[in-house]
């Protein structure tokens, strides 16, 4: 691919952007913001490379993560759900050309989350019918399969980063408790400060809907419990699952299948600050905190 800057002159070029402004960056891709023809702030979401890897995720096609992405938003949109509306998809032809999504712009104020309302929300997230489509984070199998597999697959990479890591639960501890989720719901599985945009606490947009899957509250509650440990996650618990449980029913925490959810959480945290983002403190507290969750999904058996 030829350089960025080139290839965002071309796409302002094309489609009449103005004063581009780089607002984030993640594994996957890069978002912009930029004023419209008709000057209204719009955002524009490009991944740089088509294949991405990592130890998460070794096989990452950002095109279909992004096709994805334009069919939820626009799914949620047309239900009255906060997401940046989607305006058009473009894939690229070529080489030189980056795959792209460009959506509405939702404002942001750097306000602290109303866990209250988002918990709200998040049940009515998960009452609304879902997109028929196939998460991409399913790969290509039911929502406790890859939930069971991914498990094993990151347990296994996390041993190849830190010395003395025991053998993973056996397949038939994590996929027993999963038997019972539902799946005719979306979960966002990725709810965190970066991924909420609000004014005022208020949840004005949920973003970056890469790790969806269909399920229920117990596989979103299993990734908030953990993200919720990390204070730039800026995550109330007791304030998400107080407004939840005021608009749609709140499982019981700590059950056998939140706790497999929990390891599935945990251990990807690990990985993310073992290898990804490496940190020296929390890489190790990580790893045994995924340690110590894998033991009681073992006992729990």
């Amino acid at each position: 691919m030829t350089d960025l800057d080139a290839v965002l002159d071309r796409l302002t070029d094309r489609w009449e952007l103005d004063g581009l402004e780089l607002v984030g960056r993640g594994l996957e891709f890069t978002v912009f913001r930029a004023l419209g023809p008709d000057g209204a702030p719009v955002a524009l979401r490009l991944a740089e490379r088509r294949f991405e890897s990592n130890a998460n995720d070794p096989r990452v096609d950002t095109r279909v993560l992004l096709a994805q992405e334009y069919e939820i938003t626009r799914h949620l949109s047309a239900l009255g759900f906060p997401v940046a509306e989607p305006l058009e998809l473009r894939l690229g032809d070529d080489d030189t050309t980056p795959d792209l999504l460009l959506s509405r712009f939702v404002t942001d104020d750097g306000s602290g989350l109303d866990g209250h309302h988002l918990g709200a929300l998040l049940a009515r997230l998960h009452r609304l019918p879902a997109p028929r489509l196939t998460p991409v984070a399913a790969e290509g199998t039911t929502t406790a399969g890859v939930l069971a597999a991914r498990i094993l697959r990151r347990w296994a990479e996390v041993g190849r980063l830190v010395d003395g890591w025991p053998a993973p639960p056996d397949l038939p501890r994590l996929a027993a408790p999963l038997s019972g989720i539902g799946t005719s719901g979306l979960v966002h599985l990725d709810v965190r400060s970066d991924n909420v945009r609000r004014v005022g606490g208020q949840v004005e947009a949920l973003v970056d809907w890469s790790n969806a899957l269909l399920g229920d509250a117990v596989v979103e509650f299993g990734r908030l419990t953990e993200y919720a440990r990390y204070p730039e996650n800026d995550l109330d618990l007791p304030a998400i699952r107080a407004g939840y449980a005021e608009a749609g029913h709140l499982p019981p925490a700590d059950t056998p299948a939140e706790l497999v959810c929990r390891l599935d959480a945990a251990l990807m945290l690990a990985l993310v600050f073992l290898s990804e983002a490496p940190d020296p403190q929390r890489g190790p507290a990580a790893a045994d905190h995924a340690r110590a969750l894998g033991e009681q999904v073992a006992a729990a058996g």
